[in-house]
């Protein structure tokens, strides 16, 4: 897959894929857009059912160098505004590690970047669908994906219950759903 800077038709953003040496501030804008007082400013804030950390360096650093997996930056005049991890899974890619400042969420660029990623995957691995998982409660993330072309499936994974890596759940009813969208 093509690893350039890529400009959106806007010319206002730039995307590229992680290094190392992004991952300091990757994790700073994953934090803010999910968990703690800061995410607050945006609507995709999980911090009223996770505390704690939302990933680590050793996280990011996993999705920047595994095999098949990237981590694209999206940046705006030189700043970091966004990022999502991309990764190939046979016929499939998992979109995921989704984070927008949360300054900037509502602004329709969730929606542009979204587009953006599937463009990736579709052109650059010949993928045929786009998966990713959300926690079943976030029902109106759930419909914001809805609203992009994805669909529920119904099909659940148990939350990692005891793994302070993903959070400090505040309730006992979560589980992460796989939607699906169909890449034409």
């Amino acid at each position: 897959m093509d690893t350039a800077d890529r400009t959106a038709g806007t010319g206002e953003l730039s995307y590229r894929d992680a290094t190392e040496d992004d991952i300091g501030p990757l994790v700073a804008l994953i934090e803010s857009a999910y968990r703690g007082d800061s995410s607050r400013a945006g609507w995709t804030t999980e911090a009223d059912i996770l505390h704690g950390s939302r990933t680590d360096h050793d996280g990011v650093r996993a999705v920047i160098t595994t095999p098949g997996s990237r981590l694209v930056t999206v940046e705006r005049d030189g700043d970091l505004v966004a990022c999502c991890q991309l990764e190939h899974r046979g016929e499939a890619a998992y979109f995921g590690m989704f984070a927008v400042s949360p300054a900037l969420q509502g602004s329709g660029l969730g929606k542009q970047i979204i587009a953006e990623a599937e463009h990736l995957a579709r052109t650059g691995w010949g993928v045929r669908e786009m998966h990713m998982t959300v926690i079943s409660v976030r029902e109106e993330l759930i419909a914001f994906y809805e609203r992009r072309g994805y669909r529920r499936t119904g099909e659940l994974t148990p939350f990692p219950y005891g793994d302070e890596r993903v959070g400090l759940p505040q309730r006992d009813d979560l589980a992460f759903e796989l939607l699906v969208k169909e890449l034409a």
